[in-house]
């Protein structure tokens, strides 16, 4: 599976499957921005319960991340890849026909139960598919989707002010599209090491025989590994037979991966569930606000794609332990010059460029650190605890951090945070570049050498 050779009509489909999937996970949260202030206005809310929106959202998130990797850990990526965005889907027309703030919330919430199982499942399905010398940077333009998804909400939402209830139809504008893939999606086959690893051997090679038909290599003999046999739980007793044996894996790993996560994203969507409202209270109107935060994602295209490439020169350590710092800094120079238009929308260009050098990094970093077994579960846990954090972040940013603080200080705190965790990142983790994918045990300790070659192969264009 990891020797194949690339090619876009195999590998490529299942990679553009699982970044539309990622798109719509970014439109979501990026919503949530926009959707702040419209809803401020028609229910006469405070700031703080403005931050509401966004808390009850990225908290299903999180509840779906932790339920959705481990469910893809037992029955698979395919079933779970699907049921996640009809799940959304379903709640995002319900969140749309909302009668009233109190019911809006809870539709937001359980949409994001659904689609918060993405990420993960999208990224375990996709790095399984993925051939070793091209993994790092397939993992890393799996994040182009984000900006993408980000940059199509602005525009989009940007468009639909001049509607009355237009928060009603930003919110209907999802629903089509997320249907339509999760029809596709039907079609995307199980990841071979996954029903490796779970027994199903005959399954496995079905997959790989006709993968490697398709991608047109030599047909060589092979041996499929016996599995590892667990006992297996359901339910809650499965997320915590799961966030149990991450710990016993690796605790230096797993709290490597959780702070990165936590910092990282904090920083994130704090600029970009309250900059519509920073740029509104600094007396820009609905369209120059929703613009700048348009502008910010924009801008985050060009940071992934030069983070696919950097991804593999670099390493993923160096790489976001040099641009999470940054980033923030950039954060603190545009609260300092917000007063002053032009250097505003500048810094928010620099931040949204930098930010997204990390976040690709970071997800291909943390899918890699952790086993087959362990890698969808090792992932969703990760985005979860940051979901949780960041999920009340709003509501904290909104009520505390900005009005006693100011943003500059607030900023300031974040980036201190991030710095910390990025030294941790330093002495507790190891490079994964280069690195077998399916490596049981991630040694603790100097970063392997991958060698050259790892830094000169690319992904053949389309």
């Amino acid at each position: 599976m990891q020797e194949l050779p690339w090619r876009w009509g195999v590998q490529g489909k299942i990679f553009v499957i699982g970044g539309l999937g990622y798109l719509f996970d970014a439109y979501d949260i990026a919503l949530n921005g926009f959707l702040m202030p419209l809803l401020g206005k028609e229910f006469d809310l405070s700031l703080s319960a403005r931050g509401f929106v966004a808390t009850a959202n990225l908290v299903g998130m999180a509840v779906g991340a932790i339920v959705w990797g481990a469910i893809a850990d037992r029955i698979g990526r395919k079933k779970a890849f699907s049921a996640t965005l009809l799940i959304f889907a379903l709640f995002s027309v319900l969140g749309a026909l909302s009668p009233d703030y109190g019911i809006f919330l809870l539709f937001r919430f359980l949409a994001g139960v659904g689609l918060g199982g993405c990420i993960p499942v999208d990224y375990a399905l996709v790095s399984e598919f993925s051939p070793k010398k091209y993994r790092g940077r397939i993992l890393t333009a799996l994040d182009l989707w984000w900006p993408i998804g980000v940059t199509l909400c602005g525009l989009a939402s940007t468009a639909l002010i001049p509607l009355d209830g237009n928060w009603r139809w930003m919110l209907a504008t999802m629903v089509l599209p997320a249907l339509l893939l999760f029809w596709v999606r039907r079609g995307v086959p199980e990841s071979p090491v996954y029903l490796t690893k779970t027994g199903r051997e005959a399954e496995a090679r079905e997959v790989i025989d006709d993968l490697v038909e398709r991608t047109g290599a030599t047909p060589e003999p092979y041996a499929v590994p016996e599995p590892v046999r667990r006992e297996t739980t359901g339910g809650v007793r499965a997320g915590v037979e799961q966030f149990r044996r991450l710990w016993s894996h690796s605790p230096r790993i797993t709290s490597v991966a959780w702070l990165l996560f936590i910092t990282i994203m904090l920083v994130y969507y704090a600029a970009l569930t309250w900059m519509p409202s920073i740029l509104k209270e600094e007396g820009y109107g609905d369209t120059a606000s929703f613009t700048g935060t348009t502008l910010m994602s924009g801008v985050g295209i060009a940071g992934v794609l030069a983070s696919t490439w950097l991804v593999d020169v670099v390493g993923r350590k160096r790489l976001i332990g040099f641009s999470a710092p940054v980033a923030t800094a950039a954060l603190v120079v545009f609260a300092l010059v917000l007063d002053v238009r032009t250097p505003a929308l500048v810094m928010i260009a620099v931040f949204g460029f930098l930010i997204q050098l990390t976040i690709p990094a970071l997800y291909a970093y943390v899918s890699e650190l952790y086993p087959t077994t362990l890698r969808a579960s090792g992932f969703g846990w990760a985005s979860s605890v940051s979901r949780i954090s960041t999920g009340f972040a709003p509501m904290l940013f909104g009520s505390l951090m900005w009005p006693t603080l100011g943003l500059p200080l607030t900023f300031t705190v974040l980036g201190v945070v991030v710095v910390a965790a990025v030294l941790w990142m330093a002495v507790a983790a190891p490079e994964t570049k280069g690195r077998e994918l399916d490596a049981d045990e991630v040694t603790e300790g100097p970063d392997p050498d991958p060698g050259p070659a790892s830094a000169r192969e690319e992904v053949p264009a389309p």
